[in-house]
């Protein structure tokens, strides 16, 4: 689907029936979005605007390294962008960014809440987007803005998960499986951010090549602007480092934790096998078939026996708990 925006956000669909009425339409806009094209799609906007439009098999392929070019008067970026932030699975998926010196061209496979977010406000842009430096920088503002938000729901989880796991929740109090499901939610949370990291990390890239472009050279607005963003990336950056190394020390304090509980459960298997050990040895002792034991001839040798054992049971366990480790 190929929809046309006008620089004051006005959209509309590009008819593929005839290539006379879509030049028509292409000649009054200012951003063409490509969304999940068709090969007739492509092989329109090439006829009609002279530029090559990547496939999808072409940003799957496409290198890092030759991710930022420029052919002719077009220069084409590709960058990373968040997609399902809110779900269990979120992913990045590839855009790319082709501007021209009358238009901006984005080609996506995916719907990145960022450009829906854009479309919404765009016609409340001050003096519009009447120029396609203009639109690309206020479009890539719109990410790093949505990219923070996902950072602050990063970081909303992780005090949540961070009261969860070191709550008022004694270890024999907590329920089967408690922890192990911290472990995985904190795993989740560790995919989240990775992929902001890596989102940002595509988009600085994206903006420190898009400041020698020379279109943008001469807008002052537009580069004052994308300055601004480049600033706002690198400082999400930061703080995505800063998110990083708290969930890594939530896992580690959650599997820290595991391991306590286990400790604590073969610490009662130790005290037990050390508190019923002496009893074990008395009656492992009288209970040898020997022939010459003069205790058996006694007449109070059996209560006397059970007490012995009782004793040697309870004084172990009044030890270990006068140390504390019972």
């Amino acid at each position: 689907m190929i929809t046309v925006f006008r620089p004051n956000g006005e959209a509309c669909t590009l008819p593929a029936e005839s290539d006379s009425a879509a030049a028509e339409i292409l000649d009054r806009a200012v951003w063409v979005d490509l969304m999940e094209p068709t090969r007739d799609d492509e092989a329109l906007i090439e006829r009609a605007l002279r530029i090559d439009v990547p496939t999808r098999d072409e940003l799957k392929d496409i290198e890092p390294s030759s991710r930022l070019y420029t052919d002719g008067n077009a220069t084409y970026m590709t960058a990373s962008l968040m997609v399902k932030a809110e779900s269990d699975l979120p992913h990045l998926t590839d855009v790319a960014f082709i501007l021209t010196p009358d238009r901006l061209l984005t080609v996506r496979y995916a719907e990145p809440r960022s450009f829906s977010l854009f479309k919404a406000g765009m016609h409340r842009i001050p003096g519009g987007c009447a120029s396609p430096t203009v639109l690309i920088t206020r479009l890539l503002e719109t990410i790093a803005d949505r990219t923070a938000e996902i950072l602050e729901i990063a970081v909303g989880r992780a005090d949540k998960l961070s009261l969860e796991v070191f709550g008022n929740h004694h270890l024999s109090r907590r329920p089967a499986h408690y922890l192990e499901d911290r472990v995985v939610q904190v795993s989740a949370l560790h995919r989240l951010v990775a992929k902001a990291r890596d989102s940002l990390m595509s988009l600085s890239r994206m903006l420190t090549f898009l400041h020698g472009v020379p279109a943008l050279q001469s807008d002052r607005e537009s580069l004052e602007l994308c300055r601004t963003v480049t600033r706002d990336v690198q400082s999400l950056s930061e703080h995505a480092s800063f998110v990083a190394g708290n969930i890594t020390f939530l896992l580690d304090a959650s599997l820290g934790l595991i391991n306590l509980e286990q400790n604590a459960i073969i610490k009662i298997f130790s005290i037990a096998s050390v508190v019923l050990l002496p009893p074990t040895l008395i009656a492992s002792t009288y209970g040898m078939n020997f022939e010459f034991m003069p205790e058996l001839h006694i007449a109070y040798a059996y209560p006397l026996t059970l007490a012995a054992m009782l004793l040697s049971a309870i004084l172990p366990f009044f030890f270990f708990r006068w140390k504390g480790w019972l």
